[in-house]
């Protein structure tokens, strides 16, 4: 189960890139922070190999990693120090791959907060492939933030539920969220049936309704198993016939956060994302978490 308390003691990790879309990332990540009660850590991985022997030895040029703590990574310090003074902040730059690392120093955070986009960006453009390698293999739930993101705690929290394979850790998450944003929860469950295609000569249609019925009551028995613990989270159970990304996709619309599983029932666990969670990633409008299961 999602350990909300135990969270709160632990740093929330943010992966600092070179860009224009970089403040609003890291004014979501220092949101965060400041609504969970956690130190915030930003960290700048250069790409660039350091040439043998210091930089001050050569008398030549700063390395990367000076380059990127004086032009990256200080004005986002001072981004979180002027608006969010609450919030204890951090910084490092460091030489490496981006996305190693972070997966890396993820086992020492409660979370990972990335950009769509490895660096620049504009909304509608495909998912970065560091933001894609993080969220797929990250110790620890992962919040991919689009440019734009708007205040943590607006609208509701939306998760994706699959009721043949009830993504446990998914769903603890989106109710410790909802509790801390004092936001709805809305639980949604998207079902599309080859059986709603046309069918040939005998073939008999299911009775939709009773599977739609079968579904809420899954969701609602899930519910009512968290609500012991957050009774002050009010849930909201949406049952749709169609593609379960296109509901999310359509629910992300009007979400402050969306959470969903990271794999598949047929994904292997740290080897890929499940279909559903990846399209998320690329079709939601609002942040997205993503949280690793302990299957």
């Amino acid at each position: 189960m999602f350990n909300h308390d135990d969270e709160t003691k632990r740093l929330v990790l943010v992966g600092v890139e070179q860009g224009s879309d970089q403040g609003a990332v890291v004014r979501y990540a220092a949101r965060h922070a400041a609504l969970h009660g956690s130190p915030l850590h930003l960290l700048h991985v250069a790409t660039g190999s350091l040439p043998a022997g210091s930089a001050e030895e050569r008398g030549e040029r700063t390395s990367p990693v000076e380059q990127a703590l004086s032009a990256v990574v200080a004005p986002m310090v001072e981004l979180v120090e002027a608006e969010f003074p609450e919030v204890v902040v951090t910084a490092e730059a460091v030489v490496g791959k981006p996305a190693a690392t972070l997966v890396e120093r993820s086992a020492e955070a409660s979370w990972v907060v990335v950009g769509h986009r490895g660096s620049g960006g504009f909304t509608r453009l495909p998912l970065g492939s560091v933001s894609w390698q993080v969220a797929t293999h990250a110790h620890c739930p992962v919040v991919v933030v689009r440019p734009g993101a708007g205040p943590v705690t607006d609208n509701p929290v939306v998760v994706g539920v699959d009721v043949h394979d009830v993504a446990g850790e998914a769903l603890d998450l989106a109710f410790a969220e909802a509790h801390l944003r004092g936001s709805k929860l809305r639980m949604v469950h998207g079902a599309f049936h080859m059986s709603q295609m046309p069918a040939g000569p005998g073939m008999v249609a299911p009775d939709f309704e009773a599977l739609d019925k079968r579904a809420r009551k899954a969701l609602a028995e899930e519910a009512a198993k968290r609500l012991r613990r957050y009774p002050d989270v009010t849930v909201e159970v949406h049952v749709e016939r169609v593609r379960p990304a296109t509901v999310l996709a359509e629910a992300s619309r009007r979400a402050g956060l969306l959470v969903v599983g990271s794999h598949g029932r047929k994904g292997l666990r740290r080897l890929m994302l499940g279909s559903v969670s990846g399209e998320a990633l690329h079709t939601a409008e609002c942040p997205v978490a993503v949280v690793p299961s302990a299957k």
